[in-house]
């Protein structure tokens, strides 16, 4: 019983019946324009002016419907009217990625919309608008019929004539009846009608095969994009903390005996946060869905500067670079960047001391990276700070694992015999698609 009651007090049905009647309102100057062509063909009997006026009625319909802007209006309007959840329409494309973003989800060829797609709106136009004007006559006259039949409104008898068809209520208990029940008639017109449009707003208005792959395609893209960002965040920011962590060490433990290494030591701290900073405004610009200004791009160029930076630590680095470096462009510089960025950043935090072997090669297959550092818990030589104070968060290596993964590359990290650690990674020149 509640149940059959229930849509009666549910305020969605009046505002869909709202909805409705707004639709058929909106129709009515296309309705002057389709009755011109009927007028204008005079000689035709009614019926076939009649018809002509209602195909063409309901082709100018259609023909609003198949524009893309009417589609947005209608969704945004069934969800505050209807009270469904319908999602914004969303343009079937390949999704495209920031610079460096690396390789993002693309579209399958078969979520390309189809004929049918394109026609789901006009159908949905023609219907909204074939039942707004059905169930407003319908409810209106039932409404109004309910207020003219008690004969305490009229003050005498009442007659209601209606397409050749007559009602003469006799006065008493009889017209109170009947009107109640044209009243409860006209309720039950508005519930049906706003149950039929909610029940056709998702087949219609809501997403159709093709933009339902669409929105799930964008969703990873969003998804491999903040896990992207994550990583830079990781990785530029971890770096310069842990850099800067064992440089105010250094500065602290020379700046009487050396003032001249703890000034170099506080100046390498302020060029390596001031990197971090502008890595850090660019991504919380993009978290925040804000137009970010241009992305900081660190490349294999920036590597002698990073080298540099960590000297001034204490570490002793033994960089070997091979090959044309400078062909090296795009993506595969950036990661190999930001590879051995996080590399040297664990051979400061987990270290031994001693020195610390880069290689970098660039060959014509691809290009060869490693870190071999010592291992244990040990002073850093010319530092005074205990590489074992890190607290190790689980997420480097496997961070390391997946940007290499994404890019087709070979990824090695473990122990160098008995005292090394070694971080060995391959990446090939040509992507593969």
């Amino acid at each position: 019983m509640n149940r059959a009651i229930r849509p009666f007090l549910h305020g969605s049905t009046y505002s869909g019946a709202l909805f409705a009647f707004l639709g058929a309102t909106a129709s009515a100057p296309l309705l002057l324009l389709a009755v011109l062509p009927a007028l204008m063909w005079g000689a035709a009997p009614y019926g076939v002016r009649a018809a002509l006026a209602l195909l063409v009625w309901a082709a100018l319909i259609a023909a609003v419907g198949l524009v893309p802007a009417v589609r947005r209006v209608l969704i945004v309007s069934a969800r505050r009217l209807l009270k469904v959840r319908l999602p914004d329409p969303v343009p079937v494309r390949g999704p495209v990625g920031p610079p460096g973003a690396g390789p993002v989800p693309a579209v399958p060829d078969h979520a390309v919309p189809s004929g049918a797609d394109r026609l789901r709106t006009p159908a949905w136009l023609l219907l909204h608008v074939a039942l707004g004007w059905a169930g407003t006559l319908a409810s209106g006259v039932l409404f109004l019929m309910g207020l003219a039949l008690p004969e305490d409104w009229t003050g005498g008898d009442t007659e209601i004539a209606l397409l050749g068809w007559t009602l003469r209520p006799e006065r008493g208990w009889q017209s109170w009846v009947t009107a109640a029940v044209c009243v409860l008639l006209a309720v039950l017109v508005c519930v049906a009608m706003s149950g039929a449009l909610r029940w056709l707003a998702p087949r219609l208005l809501g997403p159709s095969p093709a933009e339902r792959l669409t929105l799930a395609a964008e969703r990873e893209r969003r998804l491999a994009e903040r896990n992207r960002l994550a990583h830079e965040l990781h990785d530029s920011i971890g770096h310069t903390l842990t850099a800067a962590t064992i440089q105010a060490a250094v500065a602290g433990e020379v700046l009487a005996a050396d003032p001249v290494a703890a000034r170099a030591a506080l100046r390498s701290i302020e060029e390596s946060t001031r990197a971090a900073l502008e890595d850090l405004d660019y991504v919380l610009g993009l978290l925040r869905e804000e137009k970010a200004e241009t992305a900081p791009v660190r490349t294999l160029a920036d590597l002698p500067e990073l080298l540099d930076r960590l000297r001034h630590t204490g570490a002793r680095i033994e960089p070997d670079l091979t090959g044309d470096l400078a062909q090296v462009q795009g993506t595969l510089s950036r990661a190999a960047y930001r590879i051995l960025q996080e590399g040297l950043t664990n051979a400061l935090r987990h270290g031994g001391g001693g020195p610390i072997q880069v290689e970098l090669a660039a060959a014509h297959d691809g290009l060869r990276l490693s870190v071999v550092n010592r291992t244990g818990h040990r002073t850093g030589t010319g530092a005074a700070v205990d590489r074992g104070i890190f607290p190790t968060s689980g997420h480097g290596l496997p961070g390391l694992a997946e940007r290499i993964r994404l890019l087709h590359g070979e990824f090695e990290a473990g122990p160098h015999g008995a005292e090394h650690w070694r971080l060995a990674v391959r990446l090939p020149v040509r992507v593969p698609a």
